[in-house]
């Protein structure tokens, strides 16, 4: 399995529609998590975008992987990368700091 970095940005103008379909992007993100596919994940700058560690075994699995985020089926998602992660030093798990979930 590999990991890749994915960033999601977000145009200001759809937080509105966000807040609405996030308890089906959290979900989604928790069933990833669950099966050990997604690492660690959260928002960046102040809500214009997002942050996620997956692992996949190739970079056409991550983004259909990625594909499937209510997010990205709602349109809402303006820019994605996804750039393969060679991590030299890190934890097996990284846990969240109590507090810290959004």
């Amino acid at each position: 399995m590999n990991t890749y970095a994915v960033t999601y940005t977000y145009s200001v103008e759809s937080a509105v529609q966000r807040d609405a379909v996030r308890p089906n992007h959290v979900e989604f993100l928790q069933a990833l998590f669950d099966s050990d596919r997604l690492l660690v994940s959260g928002p960046l700058d102040a809500g214009t975008g997002a942050l996620l560690v997956i692992q996949a075994p190739d970079e056409a699995e991550a983004a259909a992987v990625m594909d499937g985020d209510p997010f990205a089926q709602a349109g809402l998602i303006t820019e994605r990368t996804i750039s393969q992660w060679n991590i030299f030093f890190g934890r097996d798990k990284l846990q969240v700091p109590a507090g810290a979930q959004g």
